[in-house]
C-alpha cells in the first residue's frame, strides 16, 4: 500500500476510516493531489512518483504546531521518494 500525506486546514473534515477522492493537478515539473471536495492537499510529487489509483482510505489525522495532517493509503506499491 502507498502511503501519503496531505495537509488539512481546518479540523474535523476527514477522519481515520473515510474513503476518499483524489483529483491530480499539474505543475510545470511536479503533481499535486486534492482529496475532494478540497479537504486537504498534497506536497508536489514529481512526475516518476505520479499517483496512479485516485480512491484511498484514511488511516490517521495529526495536529501539530503547523495544522492538521491527514495519511492516506492507496491501493498500489509504495514508492520511496528519496
Amino acid at each position: 500500500m502507498r502511503k501519503m500525506e496531505f495537509k488539512m486546514e481546518r479540523p474535523g473534515l476527514l477522519k481515520a476510516g473515510d474513503r476518499i477522492t483524489v483529483t491530480e493537478g499539474l505543475l510545470p515539473s511536479n503533481y499535486y493531489y486534492t482529496i475532494d471536495p478540497a479537504y486537504a492537499m498534497s506536497g508536489n510529487i514529481p512526475f516518476r512518483y505520479r499517483l496512479k489509483s485516485r480512491q484511498g482510505v484514511v488511516t490517521d489525522v495529526v495536529e501539530n504546531a503547523r495544522g492538521f495532517y491527514v495519511t492516506a493509503e492507496f491501493d498500489e506499491p509504495e514508492v520511496d521518494m528519496k
